[in-house]
């Protein structure tokens, strides 16, 4: 049974030539198409694997360029992604036909081998690529303790692209002892701060302005104010259509922020987003009721969507988050010198507050896992160029996955991420 394992990935950049990368690219545009057209054909119908797969796999195989293996593995993403619909729904929340857009692909040990020289193969949509894995040059990255143990065997693994160049997210597994059988599975999450200034921000330092919006907002809500005290029936019939502008116009946004924040997600490989609680939100940022009603739109869209991709999403108590330093942990009112800008007055930090935020959010949900009695408290923070766990622990991702900066305060770039 899947609770009975222990399970990690390793993200490594792969070294592809032109042929390798164009038949890469391919399988990516038919694995999307594959997806979705399970995902038409049993939306409303079914949602089992066991349904899914004999329901749609004739026409996977008649309509894309997917092999067989790969056919099946859509079935079954398509089958997880309405699963998670209908679990939505039964909590009585909206909910919609899931799309699929992101980059990747699934591999299972049908489709991907990886041999002891350090190179992969992976079927792709005409025949088998054999890639070189990108490793450190030294024996010493994190992606070791998998390859070269026998305890950890290799399950499904997804690849990604990202700025023209790929990256294999490998499964591994082991059987899990006698203090963790029966505890939930800890992971990587990815912190999350909401804001008017900026409308999502994560810990990975990927900023989603707000600028825009808040000023779409306040259009939007002069123009209803002057037609609602006009009062008459043509002033009715134009806000009704403004309203529908407006609802249209934000919920754009949304889409497109939460779009971002899943696929910030599956770049660094993440189990959890974290948000911090929404309840009082309004009363720390000061929002209008528009931008509540933003910002709680916004989470049900990535809860929604990170459940078609095997993501979860959490909210967690946001107390001190804006005052605390993500660096050295000290809270004081002083540390948040305005609104975009956050110094600790201890060590002297500097960062985007919001950034510094994030870090907090995440962090905090990644300590609420070593104080449960259901996880092991093995939870890391996905960060710019790497992770780290409450005690300080960093693992730097491989060598060309990200930007050469680390995730010390660097408040000169931080609006250009």
């Amino acid at each position: 049974m899947a609770d009975d394992y222990v399970r990690r990935t390793a993200i490594t950049r792969l070294s592809v030539d032109g042929e390798q990368h164009d038949l890469l690219e391919d399988t990516s545009t038919e694995w999307k198409r594959g997806c979705q057209l399970a995902t038409d054909m049993a939306w409303g119908k079914c949602n089992a694997k066991s349904d899914v797969q004999p329901l749609a796999y004739d026409d996977i195989r008649e309509q894309t360029d997917l092999g067989s293996q790969h056919a099946i593995l859509a079935t079954h993403q398509a089958a997880q992604a309405i699963t998670g619909c209908i679990e939505r729904r039964a909590k009585g929340k909206k909910v919609s036909k899931p799309t699929f857009t992101a980059p990747t692909v699934k591999y299972d040990t049908r489709t991907m081998t990886l041999f002891d020289d350090d190179t992969v193969s992976l079927s792709t949509t005409e025949n088998r690529v054999r890639c070189p894995l990108a490793l450190p040059e030294t024996d010493d990255g994190y992606q070791r303790q998998y390859l070269d143990s026998d305890e950890w065997s290799v399950t499904e693994s997804t690849l990604t692209a990202r700025d023209g160049e790929f990256f294999l997210h490998i499964g591994f597994r082991r059987d899990k002892n006698d203090t963790e059988r029966n505890t939930a599975e800890d992971g990587t999450v990815l912190g999350v701060n909401l804001g008017i200034e900026n409308l999502a921000v994560t810990s990975t330092a990927s900023f989603f302005s707000g600028r825009e919006l808040t000023h779409r907002l306040r259009e939007f809500e002069t123009v209803r104010a002057g037609l609602q005290q006009t009062g008459t029936r043509s002033a009715h019939r134009t806000l009704v259509q403004s309203r529908g502008r407006e609802l249209r116009y934000v919920r754009d946004v949304l889409h497109r922020a939460s779009n971002a924040l899943i696929d910030e997600g599956l770049r660094y490989d993440c189990d959890v987003i974290a948000f911090e609680n929404l309840t009082h939100i309004r009363d720390r940022t000061g929002a209008s009721w528009g931008h509540k009603w933003a910002f709680r739109t916004l989470y049900e869209y990535v809860e929604y969507k990170a459940e078609a991709v095997g993501i979860s999403v959490k909210q967690v108590g946001s107390a001190y988050t804006s005052q605390r330093c993500a660096e050295c942990g000290f809270t004081a009112e002083e540390n948040r010198s305005s609104r975009t800008d956050f110094r600790c007055a201890k060590c002297g930090s500097e960062a985007n507050a919001d950034y510094n935020a994030a870090k907090n959010i995440g962090m905090r949900y990644v300590c609420r896992g070593q104080q449960s009695s259901r996880r092991t408290g093995d939870s890391q923070l996905a960060l710019k160029s790497g992770t780290v766990t409450p005690k300080g622990g960093f693992t730097a991702y491989p060598n060309g996955f990200e930007a050469e900066f680390t995730d010390k305060p660097h408040p000169q770039h931080a609006e250009g991420v």
